[in-house]
């Protein structure tokens, strides 16, 4: 074989080698942007905190606060509009500083959370109003009863914890509601009916078992010595 019929093999082969690879290439970016999209992530209860304010008599606004929050969010970073949220709320771990004042707003003339339990919000809308916030419209139970809420959300962070090294999403959100809506309109007088809600969440990503294994090898790594979160 000459010299120039070997480099033109040469060539063939390279050429072959080249579109393989691209082909390659192509199909691994193709199989990624069909796993990127949506993804699965858990409400974490330690991080996810409701705070809600009324009027007291128009004296002052307090506080209470519902804990140990779970629920599952489906987010795509790159296009967060298509979100999907669903939130559990148990009513029973309500704050409101005194034990007297608590079981009150608990019974029947309130929350009746014998009877009611649990509050859930599941989303139905999501509109973008800039880079990083949104409307987040869905429906809450509250009492018995669903009605139409709508939140202002923002996109606070998206990526691995420097702790717990899992990947998480972090939004702070605002609402309002009012409480004659649900079925709660007694003490008109003493009890405001506009509530203002004030919402900060973290969102972990729900990893399959092998996933979540790294991530405690990588946490018993580096996060040794590490104050609690």
């Amino acid at each position: 074989m000459s010299c120039r019929q070997r480099y033109c093999r040469f060539k063939q082969t390279a050429r072959v080698a080249v579109l393989g690879l691209a082909a390659f290439c192509a199909s691994g970016l193709t199989a990624n942007a069909s796993v990127a999209g949506e993804v699965s992530y858990r409400l974490d209860p330690v991080h996810t905190r409701l705070a809600f304010q009324v009027s007291h008599a128009g004296f002052s606004r307090p506080v209470g606060t519902f804990s140990r929050i779970e629920g599952e969010l489906q987010f795509d970073e790159a296009n967060w509009s298509a979100a999907k949220l669903k939130v559990r709320i148990p009513m029973t771990t309500l704050d409101l500083g005194d034990a007297n004042w608590r079981e009150k707003i608990l019974d029947r003339t309130f929350f009746d959370a014998k009877k009611f339990p649990e509050a859930v919000f599941e989303s139905t809308q999501v509109e973008t109003t800039g880079s990083n916030t949104a409307k987040v419209t869905g429906n809450l139970t509250l009492h018995g009863v669903t009605r139409p809420v709508t939140l202002s959300v923002t996109f606070n962070a998206l990526r691995r914890h420097p702790l717990t090294f899992k990947k998480t999403a972090g939004f702070s959100a605002t609402g309002t509601l009012r409480r004659s809506d649900f079925g709660m309109d007694a003490w008109k007088n003493l009890v405001g009916d506009d509530v203002s809600l004030i919402i900060e969440a973290e969102a972990q990503l729900a990893k399959s078992s092998a996933d979540a294994d790294a991530d405690a090898r990588a946490q018993d790594k580096g996060a040794a010595g590490a104050p609690a979160q």
